[in-house]
């Protein structure tokens, strides 16, 4: 395969991949190779190779003889990833307190400063993407590759956990004082409160979707809409 047809792949993958997370498919809805290939306006085979893709990632059922159809992501997938994300992303807040890096650090920073703007805005969207990023850079600043592809995968997965964590009253000031917190302990190099500070903005995180319920979020319909 040439590298512009794998980069083609890649892109048609990301693409599909987005819209299943976001919740534009139904489960067990077909994905048709042709109509997709419309909708993008490419050929069939990145398509097929994005949904051989997807399969191994577990987002995606190919029936011989049959297709491609919708698994997604189930509410009980979400919480067992927010459980992983329990065990991983301590560890990961502990390195992260004895090997950030002060470009780091100002990141995070900078993020809960932009934060706390948004939040007097009333910028759900903003948050969201805030939200993100900081956990991002912790896994960064933990400087275990392997570790942070995993958690950034987990985190890419939970867009719309997220979304409707933060939706609810009082949760942005909350989440923004947890990651505070966080940044606290990673600036003054304490390993063991960092850990503690990313266990329990978790714990709470986890608490928050329980009482919104999780197969809410996942909903299944179109668009996103639940």
């Amino acid at each position: 395969m040439s590298e512009a047809n794998y980069l083609l792949g890649q892109k048609v993958f990301q693409i599909i991949r987005e819209d299943i997370i976001a919740g534009k498919y139904h489960r067990q809805e077909e994905l048709r190779e042709i109509a997709i290939g419309d909708e993008l306006q490419v050929s069939r085979t990145p398509v097929r190779e994005a949904l051989r893709q997807l399969e191994l990632e577990g987002l995606v059922a190919i029936v011989p003889n049959r297709g491609a159809y919708v698994v997604g992501i189930s509410g009980q997938d979400m919480k067992d990833i927010f459980e992983l994300r329990l065990l991983l992303e301590s560890l990961c807040a502990r390195k992260a307190a004895e090997q950030a890096d002060s470009e780091q650090v100002e990141a995070l920073e900078e993020i809960l400063i932009l934060s706390e703007y948004h939040i007097k805005k009333e910028r759900v969207r903003q948050l969201t993407g805030l939200d993100s990023k900081f956990h991002e850079i912790l896994y960064e600043a933990g400087n275990n590759r392997m570790l942070e592809h995993v958690l950034k995968n987990y985190h890419y997965y939970l867009k719309r956990a997220r979304r409707a964590s933060l939706l609810v009253p009082g949760r942005p000031e909350a989440s923004t004082r947890e990651h505070r917190k966080i940044l606290e302990a990673v600036k003054e190099r304490d390993a063991g409160k960092a850990e503690d500070a990313v266990r329990q903005h978790l714990i709470y995180t986890i608490k928050n979707i329980d009482s919104y319920g999780w197969e809410n979020i996942t909903g299944g319909q179109k668009n996103g809409k639940n």
